[in-house]
């Protein structure tokens, strides 16, 4: 086992970690930037770094700065979390050559499967459903407008080293290609230092479906199950859950197979996560593959009584699949996970602020993953992702009751909230009947519009 691992990330990722650590007895490293200097999960580590400035680049990007502080600790081991450098092959790359594990795969199996493009053509060949796409685009428009053209309209810009929804655009006729494929470059290259972009179709109102892997060093590799991600807004998840609703276990299980079996055949030995488009038709097209933590990677803790973080920091030290988690793992109840953002619920606009009130209850089935506090600050620096609120219940609708009913006693005061928005669609119809799909979230803001200019 690690004897100190350092926490290459903040917020609600880093305390989560930082519990993790903690229960395995392991010294922990906290580092924090300028900006997030007095977020109190810093007091539960045993060392915290500062690393300067407030914007990511100057921070939780800073690979030098980082490396000179793993180096300086005597850190065994980093866990990157979920973003910043979680799926950057450079820098699994270089705490390798220093002897020092990285939390998550290999930096090979990052490299391939960080390559959006290129990991859909791999998938491919081990039989796994991939729709149509093209290579990374080059700066020729005409060559844009071919590759256009040979997938048909509507297609999808998308960053081939990003994640989060980040830099993705639909387009859906030449005119306005050109423009979206440069706007798409210069938001690859800001958040995630890689302009290459390409295209792949556009599935029209499809459900996101993601399956979550858990593998060892040993090429052992088993599936634990699927969560439904389809309530999303500018193309990041807002609400997950698990199971999937109205979609039969036989399915889910036939593809869940041919996820696990794709995954061994890489040699993958790590926690990962393959998300899915799946059709109107239910047909199914492999999307990406997260070499890394997900955020909503509590839903599936809560209805297989797991702890994945554990697990994830288990296997980077060596330890065997079947010594992390028993063989026959089995659902029980329904869990679901919503987002609360400082932004505006209608127009999802970023809205930072100082957290003047915070009050998050304690109530049995509920959990609540934050790493803020009353009196901090949710900078415009990172994602204002402000908490993750998880319901766990027997079944979907006594989840949705419970976390509707919880939702409504937080009180936070000095920025703006999306709660309006998540209570509104847990409470929508469609949403109450598993009605969903990957553009319901945009059908629901316009009905609240409406609704509120009514009242």
């Amino acid at each position: 086992m690690f004897k100190k691992v350092l926490v290459a990330n903040r917020g609600a990722i880093a305390a989560r970690i930082i519990r993790a650590l903690k229960e395995l007895n392991v010294s922990i490293v906290a580092v924090y930037s300028e900006a997030d200097k007095n977020l109190s999960y810093l007091d539960l580590a045993d060392e915290a770094y500062g690393l300067g400035g407030s914007s990511a680049k100057d921070s939780y990007l800073n690979q030098a700065l980082l490396i000179d502080i793993i180096k300086r600790s005597g850190t065994d081991a980093v866990h990157p979390g979920y973003g910043f450098l979680s799926e950057n092959t450079a820098f699994a790359s270089k705490l390798e050559d220093i002897g020092v594990h990285f939390i998550g795969p290999s930096s090979a199996l990052i490299n391939l499967m960080g390559d959006k493009n290129r990991a859909r053509q791999k998938m491919s060949e081990f039989s796994m459903p991939v729709g149509k796409g093209s290579g990374v685009l080059s700066d020729d428009e005409k060559e844009i407008k071919n590759a256009a053209k040979e997938i048909g309209y509507p297609v999808l810009v998308k960053p081939a080293n990003g994640g989060g929804g980040i830099g993705m655009f639909p387009v859906y006729s030449e005119e306005k290609l050109l423009d979206m494929v440069k706007k798409a470059k210069g938001i690859a290259e800001k958040y995630f230092s890689d302009q290459n972009v390409y295209l792949e179709k556009y599935f029209e109102k499809p459900r996101h479906v993601e399956f979550q892997i858990l593998a060892d060093a040993n090429n052992n590799v088993m599936h634990l199950y699927e969560r439904d991600c389809s309530i999303q807004r500018r193309h990041q998840k807002i609400i997950e859950e698990s199971p999937a609703p109205n979609i039969p276990e036989g399915e889910i299980l036939e593809i869940a197979g041919k996820v696990q079996k794709s995954v061994q055949s890489l040699g993958y030995d790590n926690v990962g996560t393959v998300e899915m488009l799946r059709g109107q038709d239910g047909s199914y097209s492999f999307l990406e593959m997260n070499t890394r933590l997900q955020v909503e990677h509590a839903v599936t803790e809560e209805v297989l009584n797991i702890d994945l973080v554990k697990a994830q920091v288990l296997s980077a030290a060596g330890v065997a699949l079947n010594d992390i988690v028993p063989n026959d793992t089995h659902r029980t109840g329904h869990a679901i996970e919503v987002r609360i953002y400082a932004e505006d619920p209608i127009t999802f606009y970023p809205a930072p602020g100082t957290l003047k009130q915070y009050k998050l209850p304690e109530v049995e089935g509920i959990r609540v993953e934050t790493g803020f506090k009353e009196g901090n600050d949710i900078t415009p620096y990172y994602d204002p992702m402000i908490a993750k609120i998880i319901a766990h219940d027997e079944t979907r609708k006594d989840a949705i009751t419970k976390l509707v009913s919880y939702l409504e006693t937080i009180i936070i005061e000095g920025v703006k909230t999306n709660i309006p928005f998540l209570i509104f669609t847990l409470e929508s119809e469609e949403f109450l009947n598993g009605d969903i799909d990957t553009d319901l979230a945009n059908v629901l803001v316009e009905r609240m519009k409406k609704e509120k200019q009514l009242q």
